[in-house]
């Protein structure tokens, strides 16, 4: 390959605006090897249709897209490297969206719960007397996440062959669960209540009662920021003088998969004593 058709290092470096520093963290990951190497005297040269994958890389690195995204970027057609792009960009908003939620959550800890109430918005309401399948375990944080839809995914399909779904979806925590606890939490799925008797699955009555709730979006679902929910709802609760009558819940009225960090997702509720 003749020298004079190519760039230099220095050349290259220049006209991509990048260092040569980073052209020499490129070659060695494999994302924007150099087109020829002088034998002699190591120096790199690339050809200048090579330009536009280099300042493509000084934007993806402008995303703080780590190199093996990037890699993925550049070995994509144009289609599937905006898909990718896109998917990137959606992850880092949804984990800015969560760290500003904890933001406020250990804002508010660290405050001893001052502004709690001003933060979260309280509501009441009547919730019917409902037949569920239930599923029930100890659980970690941590396992939480994926223990969930993993219960719908068993829960749903046996009320749909039995009637229906009839009602959202919720998970009654009957223990605490954090560093120090691991329930026992309880995925519910309200069913026809003319199936009693009549069901595969671990079922039970749910009384009817009065809830207050709040409800939140997707990014302060995460743990540990829904705790600052749960705290809210009981200090409403005390500020009220209302009685607690069962194990607080959380109620998933959303399509997860659909919804983006802002969206509403899910209700942290309380039963109250009449």
């Amino acid at each position: 390959m003749e020298e004079e058709a190519l760039l230099s290092i220095g050349a290259f470096a220049r006209r991509a605006r990048l260092s040569h520093k980073a052209l020499r963290l490129y070659d060695r990951h494999g994302l924007l090897p150099p087109d020829h190497v002088d034998p002699v005297t190591g120096y790199r040269y690339y050809r200048p249709d090579r330009l536009a994958a280099a300042r493509l890389i000084v934007r993806l690195r402008g995303l703080d897209m780590p190199l093996a995204d990037v890699g993925a970027v550049l070995a994509a057609p144009a289609p599937e490297a905006a898909r990718l792009v896109a998917a990137y960009w959606d992850g880092i908003e949804r984990r800015y969206a969560a760290q500003r939620e904890l933001a406020a959550h250990l804002r508010i800890h660290l405050l001893g719960d001052e502004g709690i109430l001003d933060m979260y918005e309280i509501h009441q309401r009547e919730v019917p007397q409902q037949l569920v399948l239930t599923e029930q375990r100890h659980i970690t944080p941590e396992e939480l996440p994926h223990w969930i839809p993993a219960a719908l995914g068993r829960l749903l399909p046996v009320a749909q062959e039995h009637g229906g779904v009839f009602g959202d979806p919720f998970v009654v925590y009957h223990g605490e669960v954090d560093e120090d606890g691991d329930g026992p939490v309880e995925l519910c799925v309200p069913v026809d209540p003319a199936r009693a008797g009549r069901l595969p699955a671990a079922c039970r009555t749910e009384p009817a009662h009065t809830q207050a709730y709040t409800r939140l979006t997707k990014a302060q679902v995460a743990y540990p920021q829904i705790l600052s929910a749960y705290d809210a709802v009981h200090a409403w609760a005390q500020r009220e003088s209302r009685t607690t009558a069962a194990a607080p819940r959380e109620v998933y009225f959303a399509d997860w998969s659909q919804i983006g960090p802002a969206d509403p997702a899910c209700d942290v509720a309380l039963p109250l004593a009449d």
